[in-house]
């Protein structure tokens, strides 16, 4: 185990310096931000002296390298439109980022598993088709195309929920069922196709004869081991959620991260972008290991050597 964890921290360090690459030199790919905060009729002499104040007048891997010694410790300088560390502007909005991605994978998990398992119990029968109907299309509407959709019927008709903006739990139910309502359908799907298999293994028919009640073997014996890959999704998906409500999060005008990335691509403010997804990135990293991790305890039988 200690070897493994060994591994996965040397992979994920390669993983993070790819990233931070690609971060570095998409980033700079949008335009020049001299540009922007000066504006056309600043004269040439003024935006050299911005650019050299800034560090962009250096040759692209000297800034590399300087943003890699920075970001090691945490530093991706400051933002060039606010002025303060780029790191506490993303710090400042990450826990309505957080609020938001926790509510949509409970909302998906409350929904999602119980949904999938009463499909797998209630195998071919009205109510395994009515839920496969739900899941198909919690995976085919757009995201945005729900948000849009609630806020004009819920919102805006019914006037049974704030449409924008964060302040108390009212506000955030919209967003979070937007962002959540294709993971229902993906754990929903997941969790009857894993209940499907495990039903029919040995262990759950000697526990039968055994003569336990349907409802200890279901929870206790097949409903453990069925959720091992449904962990799996949902670990990754609490990163993804962090990273893809860039659109719930533009819709409702959500002060999360995703938001902050948006708007900062557009003003071209390089360090909070870098920032950003840089952060991002961490978390994805760390909650593939912790996923892993939490096999172990999930099925005895996984050991990692």
């Amino acid at each position: 185990m200690v070897k493994y964890m060994i591994r996965r921290f040397f992979q994920a360090f390669i993983v993070l310096l790819g990233v931070s690459f690609a971060i570095f030199v998409i980033s700079r790919l949008g335009g020049d931000p001299v540009s922007l905060m000066l504006g056309p009729e600043v004269q040439e002499a003024e935006r050299e002296a911005l650019r050299r104040q800034l560090g962009l007048d250096a040759p692209l891997y000297i800034q590399y390298l300087r943003f890699l010694s920075r970001a090691v410790r945490g530093d991706f300088g400051d933002s060039i439109l606010a002025g303060v560390p780029a790191m506490s502007l993303v710090l400042e909005r990450l826990p309505a980022t957080i609020q938001l991605a926790i509510f949509a994978l409970l909302f998906a998990a409350v929904v999602g598993i119980p949904l999938g398992v009463i499909s797998a119990l209630k195998h071919n029968t009205l109510l395994d088709y009515m839920g496969m109907v739900f899941t198909l299309l919690g995976q085919s509407i757009p995201s945005f195309w729900l948000g849009i959709l609630l806020i004009l019927i819920v919102g805006l008709k019914l006037r049974l929920l704030p449409i924008s903006g964060r302040g108390s739990f009212l506000h955030m139910i919209m967003p979070g069922v937007t962002l959540g309502f294709g993971l229902v359908a993906t754990i929903a799907r997941l969790t009857r196709t894993s209940m499907l298999e495990v039903l029919e293994a040995d262990y759950i028919r000697t526990a039968r004869a055994k003569g336990l009640s349907e409802w200890m073997v279901t929870t206790r014996h097949a409903l453990r081991n069925a959720l091992i890959p449904v962990v799996t999704v949902m670990g990754m998906s609490l990163a993804g959620l962090l990273s893809g409500a860039v659109i719930t999060e533009q819709i409702f005008a959500w002060p999360g991260i995703g938001r902050l990335a948006i708007n900062s691509i557009y003003q071209r403010d390089f360090p909070v972008v870098q920032a950003d997804v840089f952060f991002v990135s961490v978390v994805v990293v760390v909650m593939n290991f912790l996923v892993d991790v939490l096999y172990t305890f999930l099925d005895p039988r996984i050991r990692y050597k």
